[in-house]
């Protein structure tokens, strides 16, 4: 049977979540959710997604991510990808992590209270799964974007969005006094009873209005022809890929013949390969090629080396 359609456009926001192999922990130790959370910052800054709410439980996580590049599927496979080679690194083990295929669920982003439905659902899954005794306030599960929502702008992560699920709390200000008026909001979500709610998060395709749902139909119906595909994704994202090679070129005033010559390990072209690596989702095979560089592991050395030597 076909997998289903990912749905990618510019601004599309998700609800992605994805469980262990078996139900097992994705999470071993506090150090495995702080290296999750590092992965995530590095996907962020590749992708330049944008995240309204996130929650790591033992065995999965929930993560609604905002991705205006139209990029949820290259970047959920270097993120889950990396994590898991991470991860089993750390833990001398080889294998699968997650439990195939991720969930995401496309959610409306209007400002209609979709986002807000989907952002609480987030936050309160610690209090669900009873992870918080009931005199314990929500943000004291840290392993979850809620504390942060109640934190000062400069203590976030760069990749955290705070206005828009605000914004549909009915406070358009982040201020100290909004931030207050939100954790009074939330406590008081927590104690409601919101399982008909919570029905719609859980099942579908997509959280939204009957013209969203529309809309989102009308392009599958257009992306499902026979030139869609992985393809066309995959390129779109090396097309990105290689206007940034070009970029770095034009400003350095090499050509492509000047790039092959120079060693392998030029400071320069180490330079353009870190940029490349941390930028898009090409591999270092793709970036080892392009830059003239050897085989990927010889980058994969250069780069270790030179950060070592804090060459760049």
């Amino acid at each position: 049977m076909a997998r289903k359609l990912r749905v990618e456009y510019a601004g599309a926001v998700y609800h992605v979540l994805n469980r262990g192999d078996r139900r097992e922990p994705i999470f071993r130790t506090n150090r495995d959710r702080v290296l999750f959370l590092n992965t995530l910052t590095e996907a962020c800054r590749k992708t330049s997604w944008q995240v309204h709410a996130l929650c790591l439980m033992p065995n999965h996580f929930h993560l609604v991510v905002e991705t205006p590049g139209a990029n949820l599927v290259a970047g959920m496979k270097w993120f889950l990808g990396t994590y898991t080679s991470r991860f089993n690194r750390r833990h001398k083990l080889f294998g699968h992590l997650f439990s195939g295929r991720y969930k995401a669920l496309i959610v409306e982003g209007a400002g209609r209270g979709y986002l807000k439905t989907v952002c609480d659902y987030v936050h309160l899954n610690p209090v669900r799964a009873k992870l918080l005794g009931p005199a314990e306030k929500l943000c004291r599960y840290r392993w979850s974007s809620y504390p942060a929502y109640l934190m000062p702008a400069r203590q976030r992560p760069r990749w955290l969005r705070v206005d828009r699920l605000l914004g549909e709390h009915g406070l358009p200000c982040d201020i100290p006094a909004a931030r207050r008026e939100f954790a009074v909001r939330m406590e008081a979500r927590r104690a409601a009873d919101l399982g008909k709610e919570w029905k719609a998060v859980r099942r579908g395709w997509c959280l939204g209005s009957q013209e969203f749902r529309e809309a989102l139909l009308e392009k599958m119906q257009v992306r499902s022809g026979p030139h869609h595909g992985g393809q066309g994704r995959r390129e779109t994202e090396e097309a990105w890929a290689k206007q940034l090679l070009a970029e770095e070129l034009k400003r350095r005033r090499w050509t492509v013949a000047e790039l092959a010559q120079r060693r392998k390990g030029d400071a320069q072209k180490l330079k353009l390969a870190r940029r490349l690596r941390q930028e898009t989702t090409m591999t270092l095979k793709w970036i080892a090629q392009r830059l003239n560089m050897g085989a990927a592991g010889s980058l994969a050395n250069l780069l270790r080396d030179a950060e070592k030597n804090n060459n760049m």
